[in-house]
């Protein structure tokens, strides 16, 4: 955690206070807080969100819940914490995002059941982490458009992202042997996370490298360093979390919120290389 985190953390117990008043003794007095189980349950709400804006290092919310306190923390809660599910968390699909068409593609799939629409919805639900969802939509579209690229690759992930690799590599490695390059890298990302999973180290650390020569992505530098340290070369694992760490610092806010669970895992390799 930086400094500012460390220093954050270390003043919770003063934000606290300022929450319900300036009295510490009142605020701290076990039978007000049971007295008042409500006061109870938002206080350790407020403080949860807090500390993970804090280790988020998100600190424009963290300003905002300490002078706005509970309804800053709620906003927070669905606008951040629930935005990125954990099960896809810094695996996103390239373009796919919840366009709130949940409802509207499910109508157009009643009225004209295209693949193409069940393949929609089924981004949608990748996205929000409802992988079984994700899955039957990936199946559906490819009942009705067996040889589509874009549906094979997703599906693939889908699965991975469940622990499937098994049932997952034939589906990536086809896609990447058609298009090596399909959709910017993202399938092969997929490929090499699936080799990994399935411990063939050896062709997924060739994959990674392949990657971070076209592309400069956290997700995948991050995990070259990783099969770096397992092949026991720090030196080579320093230079790619070096590197994320580096463009960490001048990223858009849009890309250092996609990127932060990689730019968390290269401060923690940092630590042990």
């Amino acid at each position: 955690m930086p400094k500012c985190g460390v220093a954050f953390a270390g003043l919770l117990p003063f934000f606290a206070l300022t929450m319900f008043g300036s009295s510490p003794l009142g605020f701290l007095s076990l039978s007000s807080l049971v007295d008042s189980p409500i006061t109870l349950i938002i206080t350790i709400f407020w403080l949860w969100m807090l500390v993970d804006a804090v280790r988020r290092g998100e600190w424009l919310w963290v300003f905002f819940m300490v002078i706005g306190s509970v309804l800053s923390a709620a906003l927070y809660f669905f606008l951040v914490y629930r935005a990125a599910p954990s099960a896809t968390q810094g695996f996103e699909l390239p373009g796919a995002q919840d366009r709130q068409r949940i409802k509207e593609l499910q109508a157009q799939i009643h009225n004209l059941d295209k693949a193409y629409y069940h393949y929609q919805l089924g981004d949608i639900y990748f996205q929000k982490g409802k992988l079984k969802d994700a899955e039957k939509c990936y199946q559906a579209a490819l009942e009705r458009e067996p040889d589509d690229l874009n549906t094979r690759a997703h599906l693939g992930q889908c699965l991975l992202r469940q622990n499937r690799p098994i049932e997952a590599r034939p589906l990536l490695s086809a896609v990447v042997a058609e298009n090596p390059k399909h959709e910017y890298g993202y399938s092969m990302m997929a490929l090499a996370e699936t080799l990994t999973a399935l411990k063939e180290t050896d062709a997924a650390l060739d994959l990674w490298k392949q990657i971070t020569a076209a592309h400069s992505y956290a997700r995948a530098k991050v995990q070259l360093a990783e099969l770096y340290l397992v092949k026991n070369q720090p030196e080579l694992a320093a230079k790619e979390v070096k590197e994320v760490l580096a463009d960490d610092l001048y990223a858009p806010p849009f890309q250092r919120r996609r990127d932060r669970v990689w730019v968390r895992r290269a401060k923690s390799l940092r630590r042990k290389i």
